[in-house]
């Protein structure tokens, strides 16, 4: 449209201005003339009217063609010259413009295409040199990818925002089989570079984690880590060990050193190491279920076996013999029992300890339950006689927990403002030394039914219950639990007794304790360790910032809104302003309709091809996981969002990401080009189209197209989304509705 204004205006401009010329001559004629005069001269010339008009008129297409001649042969190459010129300056691209228009034009191309070919070889040769001086460093880095790929372990780094930025193909095949529809896409939407780790795992055993990791950095441990057990929402439990990422440089901070928000300058970001025990969870608790009723049937039978000695007793057998035979059965009866006594103490102690239990201080147990207390409840914590030399092992996150749902409840039923928390050694479990935990606070007491209630009663923190009570956490530990209170202080206690640690030793501090990976794994980015939250608005973010998902769709037809649906769904994401062609999402797509033979002839795709494909209600929502926290681009993006939005009410999933189209920012950055096509846009900036009409192949084509168009819009001042989406609204396609 903006084209054929421009034609219109350089072949009407010549007939404006001559229709001004003689209308300027004629007004400045009658101004001189006197009235007489002046009608004498309007007689003689009102005849020449029509020749002269036709004289205008000739003259003004003539003027108008050899305008739009020259325009066509001089000023239009020239335009297309100078976008192509920019396309060249603001890319990488390396293709020859072609030689067209004036001599002058042709001469000005020909001179580009030098400076493009000797550009070219500068930057060859600059290449071959930095890989030349970087080949060595690339060898090793090589040699740890592959190990990195070989691990057994699945391994994540994420920064402090909780963002990947690092995974091994462990790590990536174990999040797939975690997700909440494997079968779509390979379950490709929990994984990826820049995605929240926190899509996966609970965000305060994160936050819990890393501040035992906080405090251990404050004694000047050399190599701090942690460990727990955690379920997704899939039920699959992982065993977890996290361990920091140190700033690079930053080695050892002293205790004195780490204080307040010193330490966060000395951390960026935190290393995941998992291992899904679920099934290992599953075999223990077989293997304990086999054991419970071995121990059962073993005690029946032992009943059996005593009733037959007391059978024995008989007095027509011989004296000598039955009490022989007596004593022999009495012993072995007595060591059975002695045998399945262990067995079922030790059973029982496994069922209670099963889950993994770790060393702890236990002055840090107190401190970190005090910050979670106030955090969250709103009322005050203190601690009071703690034994800072205990080393217990537990599951510190249950157990803080714990705490802080009986402080709340103690809040909520009985104003109790002040808690105060003491640890001390039970000096009357000798057998099995064991510590006192003890929540005290001063006030009413209560009954032995109230504090049943609540040691069963799921906890709950906040607004939120989690389905786990006292008992639970108690049991889990092989500890004990009750209520007391002490009349000389006129103050009441919850009582726990858990488990002693050995007294664990920190090795000493060394010269260099920071993560560093020299590999180059398979999947990583460590530029994200910079990426923070922003908390300005989307819309004022820079396009070269935000994480991108480029989809495409192929359908049975172009008519979305007369039945038309969607038969494979192919994306990938721009993350940190780089393509991630690994990760991706394809999907076939069941319509539940025939497929039309003309489309079958365009994107190759069979009707056997679909069988036992899923239907669409199960494949949006993945995508929608896959695509969450990011800005949807494609080619014509109305079409494809038209096909989604017609889905809304039965999927009931909605897509109000940002959205922005290639074709729409096209004319934009080209106002020039005849044709915006993908295939033609492609071309324009040296980007190779491969996978024509298949979803995947036209989505990594349009990401490619995205990402070279990125620079050319802030040439233009178009800088951040807000801008863009601006932007595209005024152009020529903005119009186009499906």
């Amino acid at each position: 449209m903006m084209k054929h204004w421009r034609v219109i205006v350089v072949v009407a401009a010549p007939a404006l201005l001559l229709a001004l010329m003689l209308a300027a001559a004629g007004a400045i004629i009658v101004g001189s003339l006197e009235e007489p005069a002046r009608s004498a001269w309007w007689q003689q010339i009102e005849p020449l009217l029509p020749p002269v008009l036709l004289s205008w008129m000739g003259l003004s297409l003539l003027a108008g063609f050899i305008a739009h001649w020259a325009w066509q042969r001089f000023a239009a190459p020239m335009g297309r010259l100078a976008e192509e010129v920019q396309a060249l300056h603001a890319s990488d691209v390396n293709r020859e413009l072609p030689v067209s228009g004036s001599p002058a034009a042709k001469a000005l191309a020909t001179a580009v295409n030098g400076l493009v070919h000797q550009r070219a070889t500068m930057r060859a040769e600059f290449d071959a040199k930095v890989q030349e001086a970087a080949h060595n460093v690339s060898e090793e880095r090589e040699r740890l990818a592959a190990l990195m790929s070989e691990l057994t372990q699945s391994v994540v780094v994420c920064n402090l925002d909780g963002r990947i930025l690092l995974y091994n193909n462990r790590a990536r095949l174990q999040f797939r089989a975690l997700s909440d529809a494997p079968a779509v896409a390979g379950g490709a939407e929990l994984i990826g570079l820049g995605r929240s780790i926190y899509g996966v795992l609970d965000r305060r055993m994160l936050a819990h984690a890393l501040e035992a990791l906080r405090q251990r950095m404050a004694r000047g441990a050399a190599h701090p880590q942690t460990q727990f057990v955690t379920s997704t929402k899939t039920g699959q439990l992982l065993r977890i060990q996290l361990a920091p990422v140190r700033v690079p440089g930053a080695g050892n901070v002293a205790a004195a050193q780490v204080e307040g928000g010193a330490l966060e300058s000395q951390i960026a970001g935190f290393v995941l190491m998992l291992d899904n025990i679920t099934r290992e969870f599953a075999d223990e608790v077989e293997r304990d279920r086999m054991l419970h009723a071995l121990t059962e049937a073993s005690r029946a039978s032992l009943g059996n076996l005593q009733a037959a000695v007391e059978i024995l007793d008989d007095a027509g057998l011989d004296t000598d013999t039955r009490a022989r035979f007596q004593a022999v059965v009495r012993d072995e009866v007595g060591a059975m029992s002695q045998r399945i006594r262990d067995l079922a103490t030790h059973t029982t102690q496994t069922m209670k300890t099963r889950w993994p239990l770790e060393p702890m201080l236990g002055a840090e147990l107190v401190e970190a339950a005090i910050r979670r207390i106030e955090s969250t409840n709103a009322n005050h914590a203190s601690s009071d006689d703690v034994d800072a030399s205990l080393w217990l092992n537990v599951d510190s996150f249950s157990v803080v927990e714990v705490l802080t749902a009986l402080a709340q409840r103690l809040k909520e039923d009985h104003d109790v403002e002040l808690v105060r928390l003491r640890l001390s050694v039970d000096d009357k479990s000798a057998q099995r030394p064991r510590a006192r935990l003890d929540l005290m606070w001063i006030g009413r007491s209560m009954s032995t039914e109230t504090v049943i209630g609540w040691e069963t009663d799921s906890l709950r923190i906040g607004q939120e219950s989690i389905p786990v009570t006292v008992r639970d956490v108690v049991d889990r530990h092989g500890g004990a639990f009750w209520f007391e209170r002490e009349r000389v202080r006129q103050a009441a206690f919850f009582r726990f007794l858990l488990p002693l640690a050995d007294v664990v030793e920190e090795p000493a501090p060394e010269a260099a304790s920071t993560f560093a990976h020299e590999s180059r794994p398979e999947y990583y980015d460590f530029d994200l360790f910079k990426v923070t939250e922003q908390t300005h608005a989307l819309a004022d973010r820079r396009l070269a910032e935000l994480s991108y998902t480029i989809f495409d769709t192929e359908t049975t037809g172009l008519q979305p809104s007369q039945g038309d649906e969607i038969i494979q769904i192919g994306a990938t994401r721009i993350v940190g302003g780089k393509l991630r062609r690994q990760e991706v999402f394809e999907q076939l797509v069941d319509p539940k309709r025939s497929l039309p033979e003309a489309g079958i002839a365009i994107h190759g795709i069979t009707p056997p091809m679909l069988e036992n494909q899923p239907t669409i209600d199960k494949v949006l929502p993945a995508f929608h996981a896959f695509a969450e926290d990011t800005v949807l681009v494609a080619h014509n993006a109305a079409f494809d969002m038209r096909f989604l939005q017609l889905k809304e009410a039965s999927t009931g999933i909605r897509f109000e990401h940002p959205v922005l189209d290639t074709l729409l920012l096209s004319p934009i950055i080209h106002p020039q080009q005849e044709t915006h096509k993908l295939e033609a846009i492609a071309e324009r900036l040296g980007v190779t189209v491969l996978g024509r009409h298949t979803a995947l192949g036209d989505a990594m084509v349009t990401a490619e197209v995205f990402l070279k168009m990125i620079p050319l819009l802030e040439a233009q001042g178009i800088v951040t989304l807000g801008q863009a989406l601006e932007a595209a609204k005024k152009s020529m396609y903005a119009r186009v509705t499906y």
